[in-house]
Formats: structure tokens, sequence, C-alpha cells
């Protein structure tokens, strides 16, 4: 096929907006770096050789692509913000911390790689920030009405922005001291840096919504007290209930939970002295799940300077190139290379946990087996086992769904049989007044599908309070086509 202006020498990246710095660079600084400008453009202009959009199909944000890359390329990037802030919110954090099934969904990928819009994204904000062209939005009058939103991850910011913006009085209820969810605490800085949290707050604050941090909702206040103080409250907790491995061994010591190890290291980045802060260095570590979270211990290993990394996977590698079963424009499962893994560390795959073994209640090694497939059921393959010397295991095993944290008791909202908050069409739990966001109520997905489901609800909400909205709903709360659970 031919290239004349060489852009299929352009190695698509499906996972990473930008470009990795080099691997002797392990401080806690976000790892990719702005792209130039001229690749940048050229990118952008890319988008133009496609017939009909499909990448508005991708984005459950339905983010309006082709725009802002079109305003890209013509160096209009004022404009390129209002028409990306049109649908998203908080594009600094899709831009670095989403998968980007629109790019999954590029015409132009049928033949040849990707658009790289994640690249373009990011630096259209970031350009953005850099010029002060993002200012708050506030009400222009106020309407008498109160919501609390409880959480303060990309879902429960979202509904508190959207809802601001049309005259609401929002309180956000944060049980941490520091407002950001999952951005503050989970994710590692070398992946996002605080900073972006933090001056998206500022722009929120301006507007008009209240933030209340250190308020665990359940305990410190309870549901009821919430309901009655408020004219609607949002649930927004996420899916935080960590999948666990009950295997003999499980008990010893230095066998922990992703977060467990993610929330105190992202602590300790920020100044602060944890007691709980789980130290990696000259230790073997093993990583049990191969996704995004798990590439969030790989860094943190590495940066705590971790004598080894091997992360250990139960299934199949996945393959490089789309499989014929998902083909354009869904989004493929594909091997995945992180900045993480570029560090260092083995990835084994096909490999069974059998065992955690110890000697005086503390972790020494991990026996693992070879994983054979029988009557389509994952087992460990008899006379395969081998023991993996560790010192710390990580279990990355994804999350079953919600906390209760007191929400069946005390407002009788219910539960569905995946263990997320049971809602209807509208986001709306079974008790009147009281809705639902995000994962709490889908379920463990990617960031673009909070933000959407945040954006939704807060429609939901506005015509429960006025009986009308002008507010977006972009997705619906029963829509799973793209989602990866």
């Amino acid at each position: 096929m031919a290239d004349p202006r060489g852009f299929l020498k352009v190695r698509q990246r499906e996972t990473q907006p930008r470009r990795p710095v080099p691997v002797r660079i392990m401080d806690w600084k976000e790892v990719y770096e702005a792209q130039e400008k001229g690749v940048l453009k050229s990118q952008a202009g890319r988008c133009m050789d496609c017939g009909v959009p499909f990448c508005h199909q991708g984005c459950p944000l339905g983010n309006l692509i082709p725009e802002w890359n079109d305003l890209v390329w013509r160096d209009k990037g004022e404009e390129a913000i209002e028409r990306l802030h049109a649908t998203n919110n908080f594009p600094e954090f899709t831009g670095r911390l989403c998968p980007a099934p629109c790019e999954a969904s590029c015409v132009l990928g049928i033949n040849q790689p990707a658009v790289t819009i994640k690249q373009v994204e990011v630096s259209i904000i970031d350009q953005a920030f850099d010029n002060d062209w993002v200012q708050p939005l506030p009400p222009t009058r106020l309407t008498g009405k109160t919501v609390a939103v409880v959480g303060s991850g990309p879902a429960g910011l979202a509904v508190a922005q959207q809802l601001t913006r049309v005259g609401h009085t929002v309180a956000v209820y944060e049980r941490d001291d520091k407002i950001g969810g999952l951005l503050r605490y989970g994710i590692p800085d070398f992946k996002m840096e605080k900073e972006q949290v933090d001056r998206r707050l500022e722009q929120m604050k301006a507007e008009g919504t209240r933030f209340r941090t250190g308020v665990a909702v359940g305990t410190d206040v309870t549901w009821e007290q919430l309901r009655r103080r408020y004219d609607a409250v949002v649930v927004a907790t996420g899916a935080t209930v960590p999948r666990d491995l009950p295997i003999p061994g499980r008990e010893l010591e230095g066998v922990h939970f992703a977060m467990d190890y993610l929330v105190p290291s992202n602590r300790k980045v920020a100044g602060e002295n944890p007691e709980n802060h789980i130290d990696a260095r000259g230790k073997h570590v093993v990583i049990l799940g191969g996704g995004d979270t798990g590439a969030d211990c790989i860094g943190t290993a590495h940066r705590h300077q971790a004598a080894s990394v091997t992360t250990l996977a139960i299934g199949k590698q996945p393959p490089a190139e789309r499989a014929t079963h998902q083909p354009w424009p869904t989004f493929p499962t594909l091997f995945e290379v992180a900045s993480a893994h570029e560090e260092g560390g083995e990835r084994t795959y096909l490999a069974s946990t059998v065992e955690f073994v110890g000697e005086n209640g503390k972790l020494t090694g991990v026996k693992v087996a070879e994983t054979e497939f029988v009557d389509g059921k994952r087992l460990p393959k008899a006379g395969t086992e081998r023991i993996i010397p560790a010192d710390l295991v990580f279990l990355s095993l994804g999350f079953t769904g919600a906390e209760p944290a007191g929400i069946t008791e005390q407002v009788s909202a219910e539960f569905d049989g995946r263990g997320n908050v049971a809602r209807d069409g509208y986001y709306m739990t079974n008790t009147e007044g009281v809705f639902v966001a995000g994962d709490a109520g889908r379920g463990q997905s990617l960031i673009v599908w909070a933000i959407a489901e945040g954006r939704a609800c807060a429609a939901a909400v506005d015509r429960f309070l006025m009986g009308s909205t002008i507010l977006p709903a972009p997705v619906a709360p029963t829509d799973r086509a793209i989602a990866v659970l």
C-alpha cells in the first residue's frame, strides 16, 4: 500500500497516550512526554481521511472527535477545548487513563494504525490549562434544590459539576482526607500526577460545588440523614470490594490486596507517612492479575527498587492483533504493553496459583502450575507445580461490587446479583430520590464510562428535581455494549 506521508510508520499505542521517557528515570513523575506539535497535527489531520466516523460509537461520552481533531490541525486550540468540554468534563483524566475504545473504532484502523486520538485529546486539555482557557462556569441562577453526592471519583465529580452548573447546590462527601477517589489514592503519580486533579477541583470550587472530606457516609453520617437534609442523594462510591483468592496460605504475612499497596504508596509520594505503607525495596514481588491495577503495582514496585517483579495470569496471553471474533469496530482484547511493563519484570501466562507457601507465618513463595482447560474450566495441571520465590504478593484480580456501607439498612436500597446497587432506567434505586452512578451501579469498568454515567445520572437527577432537564444523557444504565468488566 502506498504511504507517501509515512503514516503507516506511526506505531499505534492502544493503551498509552504519549511516548515513554527512558527507563533509567524511575521517579514518580508522569512517564509520558507531550507529543511534538508537528506529529500531533499530522495525527489530527489523518482524521479527515475517514468517511463515516465510528469513533463516536466507540466512545461512551460521544466525544466530537473529528471536530476537535480538525480544530487542532487548524491551530485553533481554544475552539478545540470548547468542543472537547462539550461532551467530557475531565479530558485530562481520560486522556491519560482511558484505554481508548474510540481508537479501536477508528475507521482508519481497518487497514492501518488508528488515529492517536488520546494523544490529541490530552494535548488539547494540557494546552488549555497552560493558556488559562479552562475557566469556572458558575450557574446564572440557583434553583434552591440541594443534592448530596457520595464519592469523589470521576463519576461523582461529573455528577457534581453538571448539577452545580444548572443551579443546584451540590455537596460532595468523601471518606478520605482529600477529594479524588481512586484518581487521588489509586492511580500512581507516574501515570497521572495529582496536579491534574487539584486544578480541576479549583474550577469546581469556583463554580460553587462544596466538598466534605473525612466523612464516612453510613457511619459518621447516615444515608437517611442525607435523605432528610438534601432533595436528592447520589451514590457514586465505586466498586471497591476486591476479589479474593481463598487458597492455602492466604493468611500468611506478605499477601495483600493490590489497593492496600497502591493507596499508602500514593500517600507516601504525597509527603505523608502512612502507618500501613508497604515497601517493596529489595523484595521479590509477585502480582496476580494482568490488568491495569496489576500494571500499577509493577511500576510502583520498580520505583521501590524491588529485587524482582513477576506477574502471573491464569489465562492465555492475548493476541497482538485483532482476533476474528472481535472485528472492527468492536473493542478488542489485545496484549497490552504499559510503561510499567517496558520498565522490566516478567509476565507469565497460563499460570494457576495453587498455594502461598511460607515459614513462621511469613510468605516465602508462591506455588504455581500450568493452566489447562477442562470442560471449559481453567484448572492447574497436575505434575507441573513449581515454587516462585516471593516476599510480597499483590492480588490484582478485580472487584466484586460496591461496599454496602449501610445503604440497604438505612435507605432500603437493594443490590443486584452482581454486587452492584440496583437501579432503574433513570439511575434511581428502589428508594425515591436516591440515585446511583458509575461503578457502584455498573460494576468495575472504565473511567470514560464513569464520567458518561455521571453526566447521564446528573440529567436524571435534574429531571427528578425540576420536571425536565437540559443536561445531556450520553448512556443508559443498562448499556454495556463496550464496557470492559
